[in-house]
């Protein structure tokens, strides 16, 4: 956990919403200098903090409408810092709750050193991270659609569909299954929606590449190199991490990618794991299906994974393999080198 420690005249803490703002701005004797609620807009915000710019910070905590209040700060040349939500949760909670206490705690909390950071993701790639995890949220969606298929021809009893509902051959060829015109109908509309997906994801991830190779060429190059990293992980590597010199340690890169538990331990005794859900939950598919693809095909790592497995279980295994790679690639980029995969099975 990283604290905001800088010392400043004056500290603001807003306590976000989509359609307001609750304001709340100390000095370094604690004094409130202003505790108000404010439209959300910058030329409201703009007014209030302008006697107090000459040495400001402002503070809200990581929510989805954090976006115009970074770029407010970075365009007028003020101190931006982003709450972690979960340890804002937990530091500041209390027995009563509204927005004036919230915002009062936010400035508190960075006066007082004790205001925990989230990353404030580079302007100019965040609106393409949001299109790719848009993009993982179609096809998980066109997921759910090929499994109805699946399950509705489980259902009235047909042998099953062994057609790769990927090729649009294989959509026009489940229009003709089930002779109810309804049960035929529900079908066609899956088969409609994933032909959409189909088209569309496939422009989608074309632009995405050419935005990444504008972006960040060097990383995307270097995370090609990694065998079972293809386009869509090295994409979703690449626009999760923003800069890997944001990590000062490979530790923090695992940690922050979820690639290790943290044991909970209190007067010498375990009681298992906890923060499981800190992190980033996309690089930690990533590097999963990685570790999966890497043993595709490559008899040298299936072998790695077998030595692995002599003292832990499979899922165990590929956890610790989905590590292994987690901190190749944190070296990789951070070095401008690329994969080694002799000196990477040695290890």
């Amino acid at each position: 956990m990283n604290f905001y420690h800088s010392t400043h005249q004056y500290y603001c803490g807003i306590d976000l919403h989509a359609r307001s703002l609750y304001v709340c701005i100390l000095d370094q004797s604690n004094e409130t200098l202003l505790h108000k609620e404010i439209p959300a807009n910058p030329e409201a915000l703009c007014r209030l903090i302008e006697p107090y710019r000459t040495d400001l910070v402002i503070g809200v905590e990581c929510m989805h409408c954090w976006y115009w209040v970074a770029d407010f700060c970075e365009d007028n040349g003020i101190t931006f810092i982003l709450g972690h939500a979960l340890y804002m949760r937990a530091i500041h909670g209390g027995k009563t709750k509204n927005d004036r206490i919230d915002s009062y705690k936010i400035a508190a909390l960075m006066r007082g050193g004790n205001f925990p950071l989230a990353y404030v993701y580079p302007r100019v790639m965040r609106a393409t991270r949001d299109l790719l995890r848009r993009r993982t949220h179609i096809v998980r969606h066109g997921a759910e659609l090929k499994a109805h298929v699946i399950n509705t021809t489980s259902q009235y009893n047909l042998p099953p569909n062994k057609v790769n509902l990927k090729t649009a051959g294989a959509r026009k060829q489940l229009r003709s299954t089930f002779d109810q015109p309804e049960v035929q109908r529900n079908i066609d509309l899956d088969m409609t929606i994933l032909d959409c997906y189909s088209q569309e994801l496939y422009r989608l991830e074309r632009f995405i590449e050419q935005q990444a190779k504008q972006h960040n060429p060097l990383y995307l190059q270097v995370l090609r190199t990694v065998p079972g990293i293809g386009r869509v992980l090295a994409l979703t590597i690449l626009y999760e991490i923003g800069d890997i010199q944001r990590f000062d340690s490979v530790q923090k890169f695992a940690s922050y990618a979820r690639l290790v538990k943290c044991k909970a331990e209190s007067t010498g005794k375990s009681y298992g794991t906890q923060g499981n859900k800190i992190g980033n939950a996309h690089l930690k598919w990533a590097f999963s299906e990685a570790a999966v693809l890497y043993l595709k095909g490559n008899p040298k790592a299936q072998r790695y994974l077998q030595r692995l497995q002599k003292r832990m279980s499979k899922a165990k295994a590929l956890s610790a393999l989905a590590h292994k790679l987690g901190r190749a690639v944190y070296f990789m980029l951070k070095n401008g080198t690329v994969f080694n995969e002799q000196r990477f099975l040695a290890g």
